[in-house]
């Protein structure tokens, strides 16, 4: 059995944690596997956007193989393997969305963060919970949480190791929405739909002008803004957009 599962429907790319015996929790040959996943759909031409969850209804990952985590040396440590390799998803050009369908803890949280968008079911359960066993998060968690939410709400919730309700990560801005448990799939699906509706190279430089732009000093980030601008203007779905939107129609977008 695949611990991690991949399929396209209708432009729309899924990506499975299928590990739900022990609550999708994750280890490095895993992170590996979620990479690639990740790396093959964002590079299949079908796919316009990306949706990644957990098997089963208690977990989306529940954070990562603490058994491994006891065997981990300082030189392993050192490598940073798993800092890049969800560094690479938080790089992929599509846009993402995380169906948070149950326990978003520790590496959880942090594969949450490192996509654009999270939807929660009602159910979900999302921190950064590592300090309560003797670790700190080693995948962006402290850096990404901390930019989401500000530094003094990420540093409150790094150093209590809290698991937030849904609700609660919905109120602070950790996730973007919270959904009914059933409908959770329907919502993200609704949401993919909504995105690759828009002119997928067009999407990806708008997410491409918020990331990099994002963290540097205003002038900076409205000089990225403008060269991401600037591209837009050299597409034929930009051109396809005004015709469209002057002749009263719908666009039809190529990706060009």
């Amino acid at each position: 059995m695949s611990n991690v599962l991949t399929e396209k429907n209708d432009g729309i790319g899924f990506i499975w944690i299928n590990r739900p015996e022990v609550h999708n929790v994750l280890n490095q040959e895993i992170w590996r596997e979620v990479r690639d996943a990740f790396v093959l759909l964002d590079n299949d031409d079908e796919v316009r956007v990306i949706i990644v969850s957990g098997k089963g209804d208690k977990a989306f990952v529940a954070g990562s193989d603490v058994k491994y985590l006891r065997k981990r040396t300082v030189v392993q440590t050192l490598d940073r393997e798993t800092p890049l390799i969800v560094n690479q998803i938080a790089e992929i050009a599509k846009p993402t969305i995380a169906a948070v369908n149950g326990y978003a803890l520790g590496g959880g949280c942090e594969l949450a963060l490192a996509c654009d968008i999270r939807i929660a079911s009602e159910r979900a359960k999302i921190g950064q919970t590592e300090i309560n066993v003797g670790v700190i998060p080693g995948a962006g968690g402290t850096q990404r949480l901390c930019r989401l939410v500000g530094l003094g709400k990420g540093l409150e919730l790094v150093l209590t190791g809290a698991a937030l309700d849904a609700r609660e990560a919905e109120k602070i801005g950790l996730v973007n929405k919270v959904v009914p448990h059933e409908t959770l799939m329907d919502e993200a699906i609704k949401m993919a739909n909504q995105i690759k509706s828009k002119s997928p190279i067009i999407a990806r430089l708008a997410k491409a002008s918020c990331k990099y732009g994002y963290g540097t000093d205003m002038n900076t980030a409205l000089l990225v803004e403008s060269l991401y601008q600037t591209i837009v203007f050299g597409t034929d779905d930009h051109y396809e957009g005004i015709d469209a939107f002057l002749e009263k129609r719908e666009p039809a977008f190529t990706g060009k």
